[in-house]
């Protein structure tokens, strides 16, 4: 499926695609494309699908409400 997930909160809805927006301009200036991009700063929940790392950007209340650190609970982290 992938090999990493980054899971990242952002304070509102400006913020997310803010960080949205960085991560993939960032990444494209290092010649790394998004492969699929997912959900809107309205809905709290952007996920930037790069295909080895899938990067989840979330309000505070919908990355909780989801708990997708929780589905991965036994997989080694990476601080």
């Amino acid at each position: 499926m992938t090999d990493f997930f980054l899971m990242v909160s952002g304070t509102s809805a400006p913020h997310i695609k803010a960080l949205s927006e960085e991560v993939q301009v960032s990444l494209k200036k290092s010649g790394v494309h998004c492969y699929r991009k997912s959900g809107t700063p309205e809905s709290q929940w952007i996920a930037l699908d790069y295909v080895d790392v899938v990067v989840h950007i979330f309000s505070a209340e919908t990355r909780a409400y989801y708990a997708l650190e929780e589905l991965w609970s036994d997989a080694a982290r990476l601080e």
